[in-house]
């Protein structure tokens, strides 16, 4: 396999030429576009690092506008379904869910999302991609936030709200939400240093589960205190 294929995801089936070419592109870009922004990576580069023909980026994108609003759908694409398929309960049935319910979904997404941001190669090419564009928000920036980061957030703090009884749209509730997210998101931003202080050669699925057990133990603690708080309120 060529330079640059080594972190393309399983997708379950034989793909094709085009297809296992459009895919190393998007990997390429999600990679350097992240590492040294839109403006720093040329074409050409991007053409070598996925070990495609440099005008593979037009008949497959249009160009390298196209090929960043590529990286942000799979974004979207990849992430929406790993959060989609932990949530796994249609919008409009959240509020029917009962508070144990609730809570073993809201331990779901966290063991999956934790797999995921702390074990998976690809999410590291996804944290950067996104941390380049919040640091110099393109359009890439709003259709992974309409995508993904506002639908999944608003669903968790529905779960949340049907686990605790807190309203969904409350500043607490939205502020926790991101607490949860923004604890396993740092897993991979300062993965370097979390494997030297933790004697870790790397974060496999070993180490992703250790990470878990913790951060399910502080997912726990806020559901109990905000539930015995309201509790206490009322």
């Amino acid at each position: 396999m060529k330079q640059g294929n080594h972190d393309l995801p399983d997708t379950g089936a034989r793909l094709s030429s085009a297809e296992h070419t459009r895919l190393s592109l998007i990997q390429a870009g999600l990679k350097l576009f992240g590492e040294k922004g839109y403006d720093g990576t040329t074409t050409r580069e991007i053409a070598s690092a996925a070990g495609a023909n440099i005008g593979s980026i037009s008949y497959h994108f249009g160009g390298k506008e196209g090929l960043r609003a590529a990286c942000a759908d799979h974004i979207v694409e990849l992430v929406g379904g790993i959060a989609g398929s932990a949530l796994d309960v249609p919008s409009e049935a959240t509020g029917q869910l009962d508070p144990v319910a609730a809570r073993a979904i809201l331990m779901r997404v966290l063991e999956t999302m934790t797999g995921f941001i702390a074990a998976r190669p690809e999410a590291g090419l996804i944290v950067k991609f996104v941390l380049r564009e919040l640091a110099h928000p393109t359009v890439a920036l709003d259709r992974i936030y309409d995508g993904v980061f506002a639908p999944v957030h608003t669903r968790l703090c529905q779960v949340w709200e049907a686990a605790t009884g807190r309203p969904a749209e409350s500043d607490e509730t939205k502020l926790t939400v991101f607490t949860l997210i923004g604890q396993l998101v740092y897993f991979r931003i300062a993965s370097e240093a979390v494997q030297r202080r933790m004697g870790w050669s790397d974060i496999g699925s070993r180490e992703a589960a250790a990470i878990t057990a913790i951060a399910s133990s502080n997912l726990e603690a806020i559901l109990t205190a905000q539930t015995r708080d309201k509790d206490t309120k009322s």
